[in-house]
């Protein structure tokens, strides 16, 4: 098993460059199932999450091929399957994101349990819902099988602001009879990207970036040619890190247009950076200082949906609370089981204390110190990192593999910047 081995304490400096969004660059792969044309996706980020995608597709019977280290080509043709491989839907969550083209297209989709992170319960049924509500009929068993011989469209409440369940509703929309309307959908730039790619297909969806989508059905889709956008997650891990252990760090591509709620949320930490048109400029020697409520209380950063701070920078605003000056309650509301990694941060000093599955209240500044840690998902995984660049000492970190999932070439991206991090 792959890990990290970090010596903690260097300063960094230089720049980066942000990658594709990963969140957008999973439905968009699933979308070229919508049209038997080829689609071209630029600035698609090579990490293993997209490389099943890639092998679910061609499982399916679709050609799909890197054209260079970003672009991939995708021509759906003729779906030869529409039973998706077990084996590879167990290694990502966004294996569902396939149901919405397939039963749109083909009428019937069998789909495995999808997999991904083990941060708490991930409820699939905003999806199925969704699809229901089109007409599609779902058997649950063991996965789960859909069915329809034509989808109608609807006014469809979804029950939750889910990303992928609105990106599935969205992908059955646009294929089915008449006019649909999702109401409190998901908004995040990575949905705008899909209505964005699906617009350029031929599709009809008003409203995009709104919590209600209109979206008209059309009998066909074209081919197209998109540019995934930046990963504000990997954007605001490179925040955090520059402003913890950086001397001035340019990333570049960042898309600070999608970076208000990071800017508020880490201002109130003291962590500043500057917007430069398309980049971002971290500066160095920040006075790094938690920032009270008025009434001089505690500060809260809590998750909502989009435009609020995103579920998924939670674990970087727990480890950059642990370097700052003050005291803060960190409320994650989604996921109940995504603060349990902080027990690897108490082990290398953190002054933490878990008040229950969704909150806890960090006091800082804490020295850390090197320790043996695993990976358990992503993000927490990235905040590991991070936190093993502040700390004095060596940090192995083990399970880099979910590190990979999600962030394409991180630890040589790290070393351009002057950190000290060996992958074995």
């Amino acid at each position: 098993m792959a890990e990290f081995i970090i010596d903690g304490g260097a300063r960094l400096h230089g720049e980066v460059t942000s990658s594709g969004n990963k969140n957008a660059a999973l439905p968009l792969l699933a979308s070229c199932l919508l049209t038997d044309q080829p689609m071209i996706l630029h600035n698609v980020p090579s990490i293993r999450d997209v490389h099943t995608m890639i092998q679910l597709l061609q499982s399916l019977g679709a050609s799909a091929e890197w054209q260079d280290a970003h672009t991939v080509r995708v021509h759906a043709a003729n779906i030869q399957s529409r039973t998706l491989d077990p084996v590879l839907c167990k290694e990502i969550r966004a294996s569902i994101l396939l149901a919405g083209p397939l039963i749109a297209r083909e009428g019937n989709v069998t789909l495995p349990p999808p997999g991904g992170d083990i941060i708490g319960r991930r409820r699939v049924d905003t999806h199925f819902l969704a699809l229901k509500a089109l007409g599609a009929e779902v058997q649950v068993a063991n996965g789960f099988a859909l069915h329809a011989d034509r989808l109608t469209g609807a006014d469809i409440m979804l029950d939750e602001a889910s990303v992928t369940g609105t990106e599935n509703a969205l992908m059955a929309a646009v294929l089915s009879k008449g006019e649909t309307v999702i109401r409190n959908a998901a908004s995040e730039p990575h949905v705008q990207d899909l209505c964005r790619s699906l617009n350029q297909m031929g599709a009809q969806i008003r409203h995009i970036g709104s919590n209600t989508l209109k979206i008209k059905g059309v009998s066909k889709l074209n081919g197209a040619e998109f540019t995934v956008g930046a990963d504000n997650i990997e954007v605001t891990s490179f925040i955090v890190l520059s402003a913890l252990r950086g001397d001035g760090i340019w990333i570049r591509n960042a898309s600070p247009e999608h970076l208000g709620m990071t800017r508020l949320v880490m201002g109130r930490m003291g962590i500043r950076f500057e917007a430069h048109g398309p980049d971002v400029f971290v500066p160095g020697d920040q006075t790094l200082k938690v920032e009270e409520d008025l009434d001089g209380a505690i500060p809260k950063v809590d998750d909502n949906p989009w435009p609020a701070f995103p579920a998924d920078a939670m674990s970087l605003a727990v480890v950059a609370a642990t370097q700052v000056n003050g005291t803060v309650l960190i409320h994650e509301k989604m996921f109940e089981s995504r603060l349990y990694f902080v027990d690897k941060l108490i082990s290398m000093g953190a002054r933490i204390v878990l008040c229950d599955p969704h909150r806890c209240i960090v006091q800082g500044p804490s020295h850390l110190h090197g320790e043996l840690v695993q990976s358990p998902d992503i993000r927490a995984g990235v905040a590991l990192v991070i936190a093993a660049l502040c700390a004095e000492g060596q940090s192995h970190i083990s399970n880099i593999q979910q590190i990979d999932r999600g962030y394409e070439t991180f630890d040589d991206k790290l070393r351009a910047l002057g950190a000290r991090i060996e992958r074995r």
